[in-house]
C-alpha cells in the first residue's frame, strides 16, 4: 500500500510532463483525463485498505532526504487526510472535463494542473515539515500561472496578488519551522522535522505555558495561523480570494475553492493546534471572532455584489469562517464540524462556480441584473442549479449543513471549557450568518433562474452532455453526503481522538 500511495503521488507529475513532451498536443486532454482517473482510483484502493480504528498515520514511507539537517522523505495517510486526498482525487476528474473545451495552449495547461495536483497530495499527505513545505510552495507556482495567463481581463493583477500574499504567509511559515528545528536540538531525540514527533509530549512541555520556550510559542502560534488563514482565506486576510475567483477560468476556481481552500484549514488542524495546544487555548477568543467576523463579513459583502461570481467567491469567504470558528474553539463538535465543512464546501462550492461558468459561456457576463427566466429556457439545469445553490446555503439534507450544525454545537458546547456567554455569543451571532446566507443565495437564485426569459437569451446553445455530467456528479455528491455524514466520520474518527488527546481536550468536548 504504501508503494500505491507514493505512486498516487507522483502519477500526476508524470502525466503533466508528459502533456508537455507529448508531440501530439490535442491528446494531452485524454493523457490528463487517463491520468485523474487512474490517481482517485489509487485513492480508493488505499480507501479500501485503510484500517479506520487506527488514530496514525498509514502506509508510511520514510527516506532519508537531507540527511545534514535530518530531513526526511515521509508521506502517508490517517483520517484527517484522506477524505482531502478523495476530495481532491475525485474533483480532478471534473477539473479536467471542465476544461475539456480551453484552446489555448491547452496542453500546457492540462501539465500546469497536474503539477499543482501533485503539490495538493503532498500537502495533505507529507509528514514531515520541511516536505510539507516544499509541497506548500510548489502548489503556488501552478496555480499563479493558470490564473496569470488563462485568467480574464485583470489576470496579472489578481495573480500576482495571489502570489504575494500566498509567498507571505510562507515566510511566516518559514520563520517558524528554522525556530523549531533550532529549539528541538534541546531534546533527546534531537533536531527534528517529523510533524508526529512535534507533537509528543516532550515538545509540549517546550512550548507549553510555564515552559522554557513559551515565547516562541506564542509567536509561532501566530505566525503560521497567519500562513494558514492566508490560504483558508480568513479576514483580514482574504482580500485576494475575491480578486483570484473573478479572473480564474471557471475550472481553476473550482478547484481553488474545492480543494486549496481547504489546505489552509487542514494544515491548522495538522501543524499549528497539535504543535502548540496551549498558545491555541490561550488565544481562543481571538480566534474565535475571527471566524465569526469572516461569517458575517463574507455574507454582507455577498450580499452587495452584482457579479454573480464575486458573490459566490465571498460565499466562500463566509463559509470558511465557520471552518475559523469551529477550530478556534477546540471542542470535538466544533473540529467535526470545521472539517466537515470543508468537505462540503468543496462539493457545494465546486458545483456553484461550475453553475456560473455554464452560464458565462453562453452569455459572457455575469452580472445578475442582466440575467433572468433561465430555468424557463434550461428546465433541467435550473432544477440542478436548485440543488447546488441551497447546498451552499446549508439546507438539511444537503452537504452544507452538517458542518454548520456541528460548528455552533461546538461552539456552545464550549461554554464548559471557556466563559459561557461569550461562547453562547460566539454561536447566535454565527447562526445570524447561516440567515444572511439564505438571503443572498435565494436574492441571487430568484434573479438569474426565475422570472420570464429575456430575448437576447433566446439564441444561447443547449446544454451538453458533459456539462450535464458535472453538474450531475456534484449534486449526487452534495445529496449522498448531506445525508450520510458517516462516509466521513467513519474515516477521521480515530485520528480525531488522537488529535483530541493532543489537545488535552475530552473526546466529548
Amino acid at each position: 500500500m504504501a508503494l500505491l500511495l507514493n505512486l498516487m503521488l507522483l502519477l500526476p507529475a508524470a502525466g503533466g510532463v508528459l502533456c508537455l513532451i507529448n508531440p501530439a498536443k490535442e491528446q494531452a486532454r485524454w493523457i490528463a483525463l487517463m491520468t485523474s482517473i487512474l490517481t482517485a482510483l489509487l485513492s480508493v484502493i488505499l480507501l479500501a485498505g485503510f484500517d479506520r480504528a487506527e488514530a496514525g498515520p498509514q502506509f508510511v514511507t520514510a527516506l532519508n532526504w537531507i540527511p545534514g539537517i535530518n530531513a526526511q522523505y515521509r508521506v502517508g495517510v490517517d483520517g484527517l487526510s484522506l477524505p482531502l486526498v478523495l476530495l481532491t482525487t475525485g474533483l480532478s476528474i471534473l477539473i479536467v472535463l471542465a476544461s475539456w473545451s480551453i484552446q489555448k495552449a491547452n496542453h500546457v495547461f492540462m501539465a500546469l494542473y497536474l503539477f499543482l495536483m501533485t503539490g495538493m497530495l503532498g500537502v495533505f499527505l507529507a509528514l514531515d515539515l520541511l516536505l510539507f513545505y516544499v509541497f506548500f510552495e510548489v502548489s503556488l507556482l501552478p496555480m499563479y500561472f493558470l490564473i496569470g495567463i488563462w485568467g480574464g481581463p485583470r489576470r496579472e493583477y489578481a495573480a500576482i496578488k495571489f502570489f504575494l500574499y500566498t509567498l507571505a504567509g510562507s515566510l511566516c511559515l518559514l520563520t517558524v519551522m528554522l525556530g523549531i528545528y533550532f529549539i528541538t536540538s534541546e531534546l533527546d531525540t534531537g533536531n527534528t522535522w517529523d510533524i508526529l514527533a512535534l507533537q509528543s509530549e516532550p515538545v509540549a512541555r517546550l512550548f507549553a505555558e510555564n515552559g522554557s520556550h513559551w515565547t516562541f510559542a506564542r509567536w509561532a502560534f501566530w505566525l503560521t495561523l497567519i500562513c494558514f488563514m492566508i490560504k483558508l482565506p480568513a479576514v483580514p486576510f482574504h482580500t485576494w480570494l475575491p480578486d483570484a475567483h473573478v479572473e480564474a477560468p471557471t475550472p481553476i476556481s473550482m478547484i481553488l475553492a474545492g480543494v486549496l481552500l481547504k489546505m489552509g484549514g487542514y494544515a491548522i488542524m495538522r501543524i499549528t493546534y497539535p504543535i502548540f495546544p496551549d498558545a491555541g487555548e490561550k488565544f481562543w477568543l481571538i480566534v474565535s471572532a475571527l471566524g465569526v467576523i469572516a461569517i458575517i463579513y463574507g455574507a454582507l459583502c455577498a450580499m452587495a455584489q452584482t457579479d454573480w461570481k464575486r458573490l459566490v467567491a465571498y460565499s466562500s469567504v463566509s463559509h470558511m469562517g465557520f471552518v475559523t470558528l469551529g477550530i478556534g474553539v477546540m471542542t470535538r463538535s466544533g473540529w467535526d464540524g470545521a472539517y466537515y465543512q470543508m468537505i462540503g464546501h468543496g462539493i457545494s462550492s465546486a458545483m456553484m462556480f461550475y453553475l456560473v461558468g455554464v452560464v458565462y459561456d453562453r452569455a459572457h457576463h455575469r452580472d445578475i441584473n442582466r440575467l433572468g427566466g433561465l430555468w424557463i429556457q434550461y428546465p433541467r439545469l435550473g432544477g440542478w442549479s436548485l440543488l447546488g445553490f441551497l447546498a451552499g446555503m446549508g439546507l438539511p439534507g444537503l452537504c452544507g449543513f452538517i458542518g454548520e450544525l456541528l460548528v455552533v454545537m461546538g461552539t456552545f458546547q464550549a461554554g464548559s471549557q471557556f466563559n459561557p456567554i461569550t461562547t453562547a455569543i460566539l454561536g447566535s451571532v454565527a447562526c445570524l450568518g447561516v440567515i444572511l446566507t439564505a438571503g443572498y443565495i435565494l436574492w441571487m437564485f430568484q434573479r438569474v433562474y426565475m422570472g420570464k426569459p429575456r430575448a437576447e437569451y433566446e439564441h444561447f446553445p443547449p446544454m451538453q452532455t458533459r456539462e450535464y455530467a458535472i453538474i450531475v456528479t456534484l449534486g449526487i455528491a452534495a445529496l449522498v453526503f448531506g445525508v450520510l455524514p458517516m462516509l466521513v466520520f467513519m474515516v477521521t474518527h480515530g485520528t480525531f481522538d488522537g488529535v483530541m488527546r493532543t489537545l488535552a481536550i475530552g473526546v466529548g468536548g
